[in-house]
């Protein structure tokens, strides 16, 4: 099986970041993992990424809650962002709120809400799918 190219996390909980990277490469997720804290760090970083010729993340594993800028004003603000390619994005929450998970159908770049913690299963399955099988 193909691994990812370039993943990445946007989250503020290291823990949460630690045991997501492990599992990434116990399962051979991808090839390499791009971590931001908040979604203002990420939209800069993308922006450099996009600026300096780099490889924009094929998935990303977004948090919502989170300091400076969270999920939801981070999916405002991709939209605009030049980017060269489609990104699969994960809402990955700890929220079990229904009223998030109704939310997150407005955005159309969402592939699925998916409810923390991550496994090695859940990870298996999201790479299955990246690749259309």
């Amino acid at each position: 099986m193909k691994k990812i190219n370039l993943a990445c996390i946007i989250d503020d909980d290291p823990i949460f970041v630690f045991g997501t990277k492990r599992l990434m490469e116990l399962v051979g997720f991808c090839d390499d993992v791009v971590v931001y804290h908040n979604g203002q760090e990420a939209i800069d970083g993308f922006a450099k990424r996009i600026n300096d010729g780099l490889a924009i993340p094929e998935i990303i594993m977004l948090d919502l809650n989170m300091p400076i800028l969270d999920g939801w004003c981070f999916l405002d603000r991709l939209n605009n962002l030049e980017l060269p390619k489609f990104i699969t994005i994960y809402l990955v929450s700890s929220s079990i709120d229904p009223a998030d998970m109704k939310r997150s159908e407005n955005y159309s770049m969402i592939t699925n809400y998916i409810v923390k913690p991550i496994t090695t299963d859940k990870l298996m399955e999201l790479l299955e799918a990246f690749q259309g099988g």
